[in-house]
């Protein structure tokens, strides 16, 4: 072994080392298998972004009421969301434990926040995993094989049941079989949309087919709603603000990453601003090259339409399959991380039956029976979906619209507890920014909420965010708020366990 290899492994133990120390001071052993460095950490980040599956999701949404020149409210929300990242990388140097949000909440404010903030993470990747097996990845595998899922229902119901099991399959046999599929799924993504997209521009360009439409379509507002140019402009927003997120799920597992408290913020941080860039790039490119605008307004794969006009049928397909895979990673990513925040919770004692869901494999050092109850969980939030008349509107609605409520929810613990936070050691730091970044996330994430609670198609979501608040109040006043009076459930504040860290040093 050379003398640099024995360095490596010397600091990659010393690393792995001060991450357990975290959990244990935490309260906690650590149970999980520390095997994810930081490219799978990035990974997660991006493929849970997935331009690919936001883009092609919502796209239609933004070109119906704002024309094509919805596309450039994609680098606006893209700089509200590298804002929210920033916080993301701070909390997530400071307190690298599974359960994020929950945790960072529970800790700076108080175990009953945490629950709300916890509980509201469940609902967001339970019904986001839902909305994209039954709206888009069902019907695009079922058009690989020339099938219409219009006139099959039951059979893409069966496939959308199939690409929400077998993520939470390979996550049970192993999470790094699980970051495996999410580092293919980086260059997906990439070719998936950029590539593409670059590719329609290029052929555009060269005018290897007839088009009506320069340059100029970038900046069209001709729309099929023609509401006020403001609403229209806020609407389209919707395309950004439901695609780049999801990035703070590299943090929920931090008990699966060597060294997170460096690999977290670069992951989280560089997944954004990534996904911004090449989004921007796929998306001037899609636009520029639509054949007619009328046409592509009224298709429900708008993209799709653009594709078959300037290439072969068989590239379509080729195209299609980088985008269902890249939505079934997205599947993988979302089962680990569900699994990662039912885990942390239960070891806390804030779910039913928890001594069951924190089990870890010890094989496979997995929380198995997390996952076997999210699977069941999962399949019943697109049964439910399948049942309603506007799917669209509840699935996507409530999938946009809780990762926001949860931003602002642990920006607001994050400012009650800066200075505490200032007195951890962290890799990534902002220092004198930390208030202004603060004060722009409040204001961004409420005018956010506010855009997306505002049209008519997404009022079901609302009613549905109604029911999941009612169901986690139910819980807590008829069971929770007891186990933590009694002291049986909750976590410690972060006060002690910093004091329990600052006796660790005076020891040495």
């Amino acid at each position: 072994m050379s003398n640099t290899e024995s360095v490596e492994q010397g600091n990659a133990a010393r690393g792995a080392l001060s991450d357990d120390s975290v959990v244990q001071r935490a309260g906690y052993r650590q149970e999980l298998r520390r095997t994810l460095r930081f490219f799978s950490m990035f990974a997660i980040a991006f493929s849970i972004i997935s331009i690919t599956t936001g883009i092609f999701l919502n796209y239609g949404f933004a070109l119906t009421h704002f024309g094509p020149a919805s596309i450039w409210t994609w680098p606006i929300v893209g700089a509200g969301n590298l804002m929210v990242a920033f916080i993301v990388a701070e909390l997530g140097t400071r307190i690298p434990l599974a359960g994020y949000a929950y945790q960072w909440s529970a800790r700076l404010v108080n175990s009953t926040y945490g629950w709300f903030v916890g509980f509201a993470g469940l609902v967001y990747m339970t019904t986001g995993f839902a909305g994209i097996a039954l709206l888009i990845a069902a019907p695009l595998t079922l058009s690989e094989f020339n099938v219409s899922a219009a006139t099959h229902p039951h059979l893409m119901l069966a496939v959308a049941i199939m690409l929400i099991v077998v993520p939470f399959m390979l996550n049970i046999i192993s999470v790094q079989l699980a970051a495996r599929v999410n580092n293919v799924a980086v260059f997906t993504e990439i070719v998936g949309t950029v590539v593409f997209g670059v590719l329609l521009f290029v052929l555009w360009g060269l005018h290897t087919k007839p088009t009506p439409y320069g340059l100029g379509i970038l900046t069209s507002t001709t729309n099929a709603f023609h509401n006020p140019v403001w609403y229209a402009f806020v609407l389209s927003g919707v395309m950004g603000a439901s695609s780049l997120v999801g990035f703070e799920l590299a943090a929920d597992l931090s008990e699966d990453a060597i060294d997170p408290r460096r690999t977290v913020p670069k992951a989280v941080i560089m997944a954004v601003a990534i996904s911004v860039v090449l989004g921007m790039v796929a998306l001037i490119g899609f636009t520029v090259a639509i054949p007619s605008l009328k046409a592509v307004e009224g298709s429900p794969l708008p993209l799709l339409t653009v594709a078959g006009y300037w290439l072969p049928a068989w590239l379509v397909k080729t195209f299609v399959a980088f985008v269902v895979f890249c939505m079934f990673a997205i599947g993988v990513v979302g089962a680990g991380a569900q699994a990662r925040l039912a885990y942390s919770m239960a070891r806390d004692n804030m779910l039913p039956f928890s001594r069951y869901l924190k089990k870890v494999n010890l094989k496979t050092q997995t929380p198995v029976v997390a996952l076997l109850v999210l699977v069941v969980i999962d399949v019943g939030m697109l049964w439910y979906g399948y049942l309603q008349a506007n799917a669209f509107g509840l699935l996507v609605g409530a999938t946009a619209i809780i990762p926001y409520i949860i931003y602002f929810l642990i920006t607001v613990a994050y400012a009650v507890k800066r200075r505490t936070l200032d007195s951890i050691p962290g890799v990534f730091s902002l220092g004198r920014w930390a208030w202004p970044v603060i004060i722009i996330v409040l204001v961004y994430t409420v005018a956010i909420i506010g855009v997306l609670s505002a049209p008519a198609t997404f009022h079901g979501s609302d009613k549905f965010l109604g029911y999941g608040f009612g169901l986690a109040m139910l819980w807590y006043v008829a069971v929770l708020a007891r186990r933590l009076h009694r002291g049986t459930a909750g976590v410690r504040p972060i006060e002690e366990v910093l004091a329990g860290a600052n006796g660790e040093t005076e020891q040495r």
